[in-house]
């Protein structure tokens, strides 16, 4: 068995775990338990019914959170126009000479972005991208042609969310030192981002559950009524 530690314990002896809890209220737990010495960031996890297995019942998508997601976000642009990109926020830029620092083992940087056009070539380092989930896809609107609209939005708090092989998906909603009204309005808006994502083809119950959590807390978990069309 594990041993938690004192913090995470007082977290746990802190908070309500033992029932699922409508949203505003399990973010009023979250603020009950103990502070960690950074600014934690904040989540909604949830546990979808999709096949994962089923390339039609892939989830995922962007969420433009009103208060942002309160992470400084790094950004390459795969462009053959750098300075458009630059000039617009980002860090990085450029086609041939960023896939060569790419090919090198280079990849710092959270988001990366490109053109249609370049497209073509960064494709040729998709292996050394897709695991890290930093290749540019157009269902997750880093394929652009508007790139300076794109690397404001980004920067200005739009995250993207996929889900993983075993159908769970987590979605950045804030930092813990947001209000708790700012984490409830982001909250909602993830929320309706993740709905909205329901493959068409798939019929059934499409989150089976959904918990609330920051990096070092417990999950809160979420009564249905947040996560159906009618909540």
């Amino acid at each position: 068995m594990v041993k938690l530690s004192k913090r995470y314990q007082a977290c746990i002896e802190a908070a309500e775990l033992a029932q699922p809890l409508p949203l505003k209220e399990a973010v009023a737990e979250i603020y009950k338990m103990p502070v960690a010495k950074f600014d934690e960031t904040v989540e909604i996890s949830a546990h979808l019914g999709v096949d994962p297995r089923q390339s039609d019942q892939m989830v995922r998508g962007t969420v433009n959170l009103p208060h942002g997601s309160g992470k400084k976000v790094t950004v390459l642009v795969f462009t053959e126009s750098a300075k458009e990109a630059l000039d617009a926020g980002a860090e990085f830029a450029g086609l041939d000479d960023m896939i060569t620092k790419v090919q090198g083992g280079w990849l710092d940087f959270d988001v990366a972005l490109a053109t249609p056009k370049a497209m073509k070539e960064v494709r040729k380092i998709s292996r050394l991208l897709g695991p890290r989930g930093l290749m540019p896809n157009p269902k997750s609107g880093t394929v652009t042609t508007t790139v300076d609209e794109t690397v404001k939005a980004v920067k200005a708090g739009r995250v993207e969310f996929k889900m993983d092989k075993t159908a769970n998906i987590h979605v950045v909603v804030g930092k813990r030192s947001f209000t708790p009204e700012k984490l409830v309005e982001n909250a909602h808006i993830a929320i309706d981002a993740l709905l909205n994502s329901r493959p068409a083809s798939f019929k059934g119950n499409f989150i089976k559950n959904m918990a609330l959590s920051a990096t070092m807390t417990p999950s809160i978990r979420l009564h249905s009524d947040v996560f159906t069309k009618d909540a």
